[in-house]
Parts: structure tokens; sequence; C-alpha cells
């Protein structure tokens, strides 16, 4: 750790580093107040245009048509990670561009809408009435009753 100079080596320096970033990492990861608002929550019904199966959160992007302008609003709902909704028994088929969903969930902080509106997601519901949850557990997330482990 420290060399005969009684100074700090580059590898010491190095792990310290490395391991404040990934502790950053992890509380921002895991920090839903820190992007969405517990206070704004929001019903969409929409259809999913993509979904972005990556870690550490999917992203389901669905168009909202608002009922009384006729307008389309792209919003990106983020779920938990790729291996959460796997589990939940949601995969690329069931999530294919052109499904129906009505998702629940919050609105981010900002409320900007460019290039879309933000949500983070709680649980979809498909057109025959099957509803999943998709969010991520121990997030900080209202406890809703959407979350199966809470």
């Amino acid at each position: 750790m420290f060399n005969t100079t009684g100074k700090l080596t580059l590898a010491a320096i190095g792990a310290a580093s490395t391991a404040a970033l990934i502790a950053g990492a992890a509380y921002a990861h895991h920090a839903f107040a820190a992007e969405f608002d517990g206070d704004a929550p929001v019903l969409l019904e929409g259809t999913v245009t993509r979904v972005e199966w990556v870690n550490p959160h999917t992203w389901i992007h669905i168009d909202v048509v608002d009922e009384e302008t006729g307008s389309t609003q792209p919003w990106m709902v983020e779920g938990g990670t790729p291996n959460t909704l796997l589990r939940a028994g949601l995969n690329r088929r069931t999530l294919s561009p052109g499904t129906e969903l009505v998702v629940r969930g919050y609105q981010s902080i900002d409320r900007l809408c460019a290039p879309a509106c933000k949500a983070n997601g709680r649980d979809v519901t498909f057109p025959n009435g099957e509803q999943m949850f998709v969010g991520s557990s121990g997030t900080g997330a209202p406890d809703d009753g959407a979350d199966p482990t809470e």
C-alpha cells in the first residue's frame, strides 16, 4: 500500500478510486427519489414501440395518445433489470412493438418530455387483464403494493 518513502502506491490509489466509483454508482442506481417523484403517480395507456433490454434497467418505450388533442406523446418507462422482467415472465415476445399496455408508475422529477417523458414503471397490465410487476425492488420507490416482495 505504501512505498518505502511513505507515499501511497499507484495501485492503492487506483483501488480506492475504483471502490469509490462503484459505491457511488450503486447508490445512484438505487436512489428512486433522485430521479422520480413518489408523489407524481402516472397511469399510461399506450403501444410499445421498443424495449431496451439493458442493465441496470430495462426501458419500455410506449406511445401514449392524448384523448383530448389526439397527439401522440412518447414515454420511456424504466423497469427492473432484464433478469427481473424475465423472471416475472416478460420477454421480447410479450413486450414486442405493437403490444398495448397500461403502465402504472411514477413520473420523473424534472417533468421534461424531450425527447420523451420518463417514468419509473411499477406494473403493466395487458389487454387480457394480466398484470405484471416490472419495477425494481428496494430502490426507495413508494410501497404501493405493486412489489410482491414488499
